[in-house]
């Protein structure tokens, strides 16, 4: 079947689009990010009241009343940051994929919302390719904070739905019984949806989310929010006790102690044996997916491994229970210190230059590959439960007590092979076809697909910056400043 060109489709977010009618989970991410958790336990304990108004016929109000709790008093920006960085990870997880294919068949897409429209704008435009999102307007004070209040009432959009099509009426609508604009449509399609065989054929799918921001790992439906809530306190305690003793205890010690606290850890694969006599370190090429990555390698392999980092916080290295070798992005003084330490011994890298938390592998730097033959490719993996251990826009000194305060947080750590010497740059390869290959085998073990995204890309999306942070010495600048003026020198 062939379709127009000008055809279209009007479609309801939330119940149609989405599988879940209710917006609430998302309000109380929304608090949780952009402002805290004492926002978010006052939106939580005001759950029954929003409740009761929705049960006496009063759900706009309800809305209206849930939308201020949320976002009163907060900056626009931060709003947006969440909105771009947090939100779209949700809602990707909770896709009808059924009415996708229905909505995605058409040219014209539109999306209706009774949320406010920053909201949600980034997704359905970016991930879902929606041309136009109709909702509710926040209105911003001249300082630039969210009043709570929105300017336009929440479920009557009919009218501006039919503002979009003058010359001709939307071909379909897809909403719920009862959704104002359904009227306008010429066709209507109703929950649940079964795309029949002529959107089967329809190949473009939703953009995937490959990377996203935020400190909760499920979206906080009022059960989720109270069980998080619940263990907030007991999951600060054993996140110290945690962390205490990783650092007095003896390496060799901590993987048994560990288990006595919920932690567990997956071996696979066989690790290779210390360094020694002439040889020169083994350089332990990991995938990154927390900043827990190397002191993990370390307890499994019984020894501490110096970790290379590129910007995590100096409060972090403080807590860690191995060395850390601060690189600054300037290339010949990271491939001096990396040479330095493999010339001592073995060492952890990470060469994607940041986490990555969905089934991606970054870029690989091939700097590694300049430096060394002896290269062992380590897949990481972790699984955990309530927090996650990582951040673009907040503060990562707070990392690793996120991690330690899941319930049991488990770490999945595989050793490929060492590199054949044909498969390394002594055979003549160049450093980036080696990287390349290591990623490519790396992503194969753990069922991972490959990108050619980079630490700015990451940060250009989560951020709104490249993520560049300052160089960490003097001296460090001073030799930067010297190679920069090589060519001048003679």
């Amino acid at each position: 079947m062939t379709k127009s060109p000008v055809e279209s489709v009007v479609a309801e977010l939330e119940g149609s689009l989405l599988k879940d009618p209710d917006a609430y989970s998302y309000f109380l991410l929304v608090a949780f990010e952009a402002s805290g958790l004492f926002r978010f336990a006052v939106l939580l304990m005001l759950w029954p009241v929003i409740r009761l108004l929705e049960m006496m016929g009063m759900g706009d109000a309800g809305l209206k009343f849930m939308i201020f709790v949320a976002v009163a008093g907060v900056r626009e920006s931060e709003i947006r940051s969440v909105a771009r960085a947090v939100l779209p990870k949700f809602y990707m997880d909770d896709i009808d994929m059924e009415a996708w294919k229905v909505f995605s068949f058409y040219d014209k897409r539109v999306v209706v919302t009774k949320t406010p429209r920053i909201m949600v704008e980034r997704f359905v435009k970016y991930h879902l390719r929606a041309d136009e999102v109709v909702g509710s307007e926040l209105v911003v004070n001249r300082f630039g904070y969210a009043t709570g209040f929105v300017n336009d009432d929440i479920r009557p959009l009919s009218d501006r739905v039919a503002k979009l099509f003058v010359d001709e009426p939307p071909r379909l609508g897809l909403a719920r019984p009862g959704s104002s604009f359904l009227s306008l449509c010429k066709e209507q399609m109703q929950p649940p949806f079964m795309a029949d065989q002529k959107y089967n054929h329809q190949v473009l799918r939703p953009l995937p989310v490959i990377f996203h921001d935020g400190r909760l790992v499920k979206r906080p439906t009022p059960s989720t929010a109270l069980l998080i809530l619940l263990w907030m306190p007991l999951g600060i305690l054993l996140a110290i006790i945690r962390i205490v003793m990783g650092m007095v205890l003896p390496i060799s010690a901590i993987p048994y102690m560990s288990r006595l606290f919920g932690s567990k850890v997956i071996v696979k694969g066989k690790p290779p044996s210390p360094a020694s006599g002439a040889n020169t370190g083994v350089l332990f090429v990991c995938t990154h997916r927390t900043l827990m990555d190397p002191v993990v390698l370390s307890t499994v392999l019984g020894r501490k491994i110096p970790a290379v980092t590129y910007s995590i916080s100096r409060f972090s290295e403080i807590l860690s229970p191995i060395p850390t070798v601060r690189l600054t992005r300037i290339r010949e003084v990271d491939a001096e210190k990396i040479k330095r330490e493999l010339s001592i011994g073995d060492l952890a890298v990470c060469p994607e230059g940041t986490t990555c938390r969905e089934p991606f592998l970054l870029r690989f730097s091939g700097l590694f590959a300049e430096l060394t033959d002896r290269i062992v490719p380590v897949a990481m993996n972790y699984r955990v439960g309530f927090f996650h251990a990582t951040t673009a826009r907040g503060w990562k000194g707070l990392d690793p007590i996120f991690f330690f305060m899941n319930p049991r947080p488990v770490y999945e750590v595989t050793f490929l092979n060492q590199l054949p010497a044909e498969a390394t740059c002594s055979s003549g390869k160049s450093p980036h076809d080696v990287a390349n290959y290591v990623q490519r085998i790396l992503a194969a073990t753990l069922g991972f697909e490959c990108t050619n995204f980079t630490r700015k890309d990451k940060y250009r999306v989560l951020a709104g910056n490249d993520g560049i942070v300052s160089y960490t010495s003097f001296l460090d600048q001073i030799k930067k400043l010297v190679t920069n003026f090589k060519p001048f020198i003679h």
